[in-house]
């Protein structure tokens, strides 16, 4: 298993506040907004220097994100190698995570959820 660096954060939050992220994180930080694939749920990835590191994802007011974390940052996610090696370590470590099949796109993930009960996202390059 090699992490390789941060590949991007997330934040779930109703349509007008996520309209205001979205606007924040462009005029302010300077990052650009730009293609995002269809995921089924309405959003908005952000780019800085060609990279998508801000992933926005609309979420209903009354509830959590997706994942069920409270609050709006939804995850982290880090780009990774060796899929294999690292299925078996979080199997060996007895470790739940889910998998995600997003070959289409060149990308299988894991998700698993830290001790707060933050997602972290492993990316890998098929």
């Amino acid at each position: 298993m090699a992490t390789e660096g941060l590949n991007h954060f997330n934040i779930a939050a109703p349509a007008q506040l996520l309209a205001e992220v979205r606007d924040f994180y462009v005029d302010v930080v300077g990052l650009e907004e730009g293609y995002r694939p269809d995921f089924g749920i309405p959003g908005h990835w952000l780019y800085a220097d060609g990279r998508a590191v801000l992933h926005l994802m609309e979420v209903e007011a009354s509830g959590p994100a997706p994942t069920g974390v409270p609050g709006f940052l939804d995850h982290v996610a880090f780009t990774c190698r060796d899929l294999e090696g690292t299925e078996r370590h979080l199997q060996r470590l007895g470790v739940d995570y889910r998998k995600h099949d997003f070959s289409d796109f060149g990308l299988m993930q894991l998700f698993v959820r830290d001790p707060t009960g933050l997602g972290v996202e492993m990316n890998f390059t098929v």
